[in-house]
């Protein structure tokens, strides 16, 4: 589909992705900050530690063959990298589970810290997709 677009539909699509994929971050972050905002209790801000951990497995143990990852593999350096980003991606739900469980948040914050990490997510599957197309280019 793309190849039959005039250059310029193709570029102002690539911009409207781009674009859409700063929305979903920001929106994600605008959840994260509500959810202690609104209710005046700061202690949600707990699981920004596991979006700060996500991706440090895969920055350090991957390398630049992030395809790996969705393919199975041998190596031991894969397999670490994948337990630690499954480990923190359960993290980044467990925190807000945890927190509710314990009488600190309440349920609007923990819908919010969980809407915040459906969004995050999405964002990352978006972008994934989004680089993983081969006439895609930032300029």
């Amino acid at each position: 589909m793309m190849p039959d677009l005039p250059g310029y539909l193709r570029a102002c699509l690539q911009s409207g992705k781009l674009a859409l994929l700063a929305i979903l971050v920001s929106g994600g972050i605008v959840l994260q900050i509500l959810a202690c905002a609104l209710y005046n209790n700061w202690w949600p801000m707990l699981t920004v530690l596991m979006y700060v951990l996500l991706p440090m497995p895969l920055l350090f143990l991957a390398g630049s063959d992030s395809s790996s990852l969705f393919s199975e593999s041998e190596s031991g350096w894969v397999n670490a990298t994948k337990f630690l980003t499954g480990a923190s991606a359960i993290g980044s739900i467990a925190i807000p589970v945890i927190l509710k469980h314990a009488g600190v948040i309440g349920w609007g914050a923990l819908a919010m810290e969980l809407s915040s990490f459906f969004i995050f997510v999405l964002s990352i599957m978006f972008y994934i997709r989004m680089s993983a197309e081969e006439d895609y280019s930032a300029l």
